[in-house]
Formats: C-alpha cells, structure tokens, sequence
C-alpha cells in the first residue's frame, strides 16, 4: 500500500450533516483457517502490512482478533470491499485501540474522497465524493480539526486495516494493496495499534482462483500456511 500525507491549505470546512453509508458486503469472500495446536492459549490475530518499506506514521491496526485454547479452529472471512474510519485516538501510537467512531463504505473509483471535519465541537466525515485519485482512497482533513485528538485510516470488509493521525489541513491519501498476515501474541484486541515490526507472523497469499487458506500453529510455535488443512 502507498500512502502519502499531503498539505491542503485550500480546503475549506464541511458543514454539511453526516451520511451515513451502508456497508458493501459484495465481491469475493476470502478465508483464512487458523488452528492453535500449540501448549498455549494465544490471540491469534490477522492484519494488513505495508509492501516494502512501511510509510512513517501509517500504522497497521489488527484487523480481526480472537483469543484461541491449544486445539481450537476458527475461520477469518473477509470481502475486498474498502471503508473510511476514523477513532477519537489521542495520540497515535502501539498499543492505543482504534475503536471506528464512524465507518462509511468506499470505493476505489466512485466514492474514493471524504472529508474529515469538526462540525461545532463533533468529529465527523461529509462530502463523500468521487473527487479523489482513481484507486486511491483520499481523506481530506480540513482546517477544524484539532492535531493530535483523532486518528484517521481506511479498512477493509468493515474493519479498520490502517491508521494515521490526522492533522489539520492535510490529505491522507491511501492506494491499498492488500497482504494479508497472521500472528499471534498476548492481549491482542480487534482495533489496536500494532508495532511497525511484528513477530511471530506468517504472510498469507492467495493463488490465483483460491479463496481459502489455512494457518495452523504448530507445538513448536511456528507457523504452517497451506491451501489444504495440516
């Protein structure tokens, strides 16, 4: 995913009321199998990763998340339909969970831009439009907006995937390119900020015309991804 953080002197604010959007479950639905055959009970996680060199100040978020006992199977499902979030995070970093306080359903073509505005003291998006790059996602965060109370961010199937702090006067522009990861650790929540590098992970990839995956946690703490079950 390329991601860049663009000065927008030149906006103005949004004053119109918040629509709210209904989220697309259309396209595609992807699985991933996960099986915790380790001594331990983990939260096991899945989660989107920048390509190459992560862009500063974007963060992953995890994506889904469950707590699983040595034995247990539970199943991921996911669509490629995308969403713009944002969450009344304070300071954007490792650890903070983004909780979406508004989630309105995007496209990559004909609703790729929305604005980010604090209409008299509440944070909100308006103006969902087409206006943005094509394949890219846009958020225009406009002159009202207070740095460092909120974060903004896209996600994908109705989930946050990744998030940025928002700024005043400044466009965050996301152009998705999904990787899908796995992983495990302790008190790992759905929403929360995780650190730019995270261990204990397996990549998930998807062969041309399969859909299910699976990822199973061996004794030895480490990861088997096949498109069959181990």
């Amino acid at each position: 995913m390329l991601f860049k953080q663009l000065p927008h002197p030149s906006i103005k604010s949004g004053r119109r009321p918040a629509r709210p959007i209904a989220a697309d479950s259309g396209g595609t639905q992807y699985s991933l199998v996960v099986t915790n055959n380790s001594s331990a009970q983990w939260d096991f996680y899945v989660y989107q990763q920048q390509p190459g060199t992560p862009s500063p100040g974007v963060f992953s978020l995890a994506w889904f998340a469950l707590p699983m006992a040595p034995t247990t199977t539970a199943t991921f499902s996911w669509d490629i339909s995308y969403n713009f979030v944002w969450s009344r995070t304070g300071n954007l970093q490792p650890g903070v969970v983004f909780t979406a306080s508004q989630n309105w359903a995007a496209d990559l073509q004909t609703a790729n831009q929305v604005t980010f505005t604090d209409a008299s003291g509440a944070l909100t998006f308006a103006n969902l439009s087409a206006g943005g790059t094509q394949g890219s996602l846009t958020i225009v965060e406009d002159g009202t907006i207070p740095s460092n109370i909120a974060s903004v961010g896209i996600g994908m199937s109705g989930y946050g995937t990744f998030a940025v702090q928002a700024q005043p006067n400044m466009s965050a522009i996301f152009t998705p390119t999904p990787e899908y990861w796995v992983a495990f650790g302790s008190q790992v929540q759905q929403g929360v900020v995780l650190e730019t590098q995270v261990g204990d992970n397996a990549q998930i990839v998807f062969p041309a015309n399969v859909y299910t995956m699976y990822a199973t946690l061996g004794s030895n703490n480490l990861w088997t991804v096949s498109q069959t079950p181990s």
